[in-house]
This record gives C-alpha cells, structure tokens and sequence, in this order.
C-alpha cells in the first residue's frame, strides 16, 4: 500500500491498517524515491512516500532533511532497507 501524491497502490492484507506505518528510511532525492517506489510496488511491499517538499517554503526543507520518508510496517524494513542498498544509484554516490 502506497500513498503518494500519484495514490494508494499495493499491499493486498487487510491487516496491514492494524500493524501501523512507521518511518523506514531517510530517501536524498526525487530518482531514488521514485525507483524505490517503483521495486516496491512491482514486489507488492505496503508503503507510503512521503515527500518533505511544501510549496509555501519551496522545497526549504528538503535540502535540510532529505527528499522524504518511506513508510512501511516494520515487517518489512529489512527487505526495504536491503533493496535500498542495492539501488544503482547508492554504489554510483559511493564512487565520487
């Protein structure tokens, strides 16, 4: 289950609700949510993007804090956690 500014995708078990969403992951930009988002729906994993931009502050905080959050039960913050660390993006950030 994912709910961003596109909706509510994913994540068919009705329990999901009662385990409750909790902050994952810290995500540095709008490439790496969206192929985050994209493997998360694609493997059925219930989440929520949540970005920090606010239009009144233009984006202030998102240089600050990050581009935004995945939330997720904790069940599956290890999986989460695990396919961030194997994005593409993180091992091309590691080289500069």
């Amino acid at each position: 289950m994912i709910y961003s500014q596109e909706g509510i995708h994913g994540g068919g078990e009705g329990n999901l609700f009662m385990e409750g969403f909790k902050k994952i992951v810290v995500l540095d930009n709008e490439i790496q949510a969206r192929l985050m988002d994209s493997i998360l729906i694609e493997r059925d994993i219930p989440h929520r993007l949540r970005s920090y931009h606010d239009s009144a502050y233009d984006g202030i905080f998102q240089t600050q804090k990050g581009w935004g959050i995945i939330e997720a039960p904790l069940s599956y913050k290890e999986e989460i956690l695990t396919i961030l660390k194997d994005l593409p993006l993180e091992e091309q950030e590691n080289q500069d």
